[in-house]
């Protein structure tokens, strides 16, 4: 059975024949009864601490709960966050290489077409060169062929040519040193 201090004080002995020596006892009863306050107030102290230390580690506990949640969460985002950022930047590659790839096309075609022109315009001149030999030869003669590079053989002649007769034809007048065609 468990004694309070209280208890403890006012606990009194039964005389036998000897009878025990009552100052004794009562000074060896307070003793342990102030022994035992101390102890039962030391025992309280640390059962209010207890409680404390257990409300403070369910408090800890929940708040490592939602730490964990936010760095949880918070990794989640950044692996959404980097994921759409290769996303956006393979949609920005993607649509770099295509508009080179159309800029490619477009310089190849504009390439193509002042080839075109330029061949054209070199016809033109042989062309034109060729009514201007023609012209210089004396009436009745046939006009002398000067020797020719290898590279001119494969222009066509003036008769061969319709960009020669083009600007006539369409009521361009010749500029100042232009020879027309009669």
């Amino acid at each position: 059975m468990a004694f309070t201090p209280v208890e403890i004080r006012h606990v009194r002995f039964g005389r036998g024949l000897t009878g025990y020596k009552r100052d004794a006892v009562n000074t060896t009863l307070e003793e342990i009864a102030l022994s035992f306050e101390d102890v039962w107030r030391e025992r309280g102290d640390l059962a209010d601490r207890v409680e404390q230390l257990e409300t403070e580690i369910e408090r800890l506990r929940e708040r490592e709960d939602l730490l964990k949640e936010t760095l949880i969460a918070a990794e989640r985002n950044a692996v959404e966050v980097k994921e759409a950022a290769q996303k956006q930047s393979e949609l920005v590659v993607a649509e770099a290489h295509a508009e080179a790839r159309s800029i490619t096309r477009g310089a190849h075609l504009e390439r193509e077409r002042l080839i075109a022109e330029a061949r054209r315009v070199r016809a033109l001149l042989h062309s034109a060169l060729d009514v201007v030999e023609e012209s210089q030869a004396p009436p009745g003669e046939a006009p002398v062929e000067p020797a020719q590079p290898a590279t001119r053989e494969h222009w066509p002649r003036r008769d061969d040519t319709r960009e020669f007769e083009a600007p006539a034809a369409q009521g361009v007048e010749a500029a100042p040193g232009h020879i027309r065609s009669a």
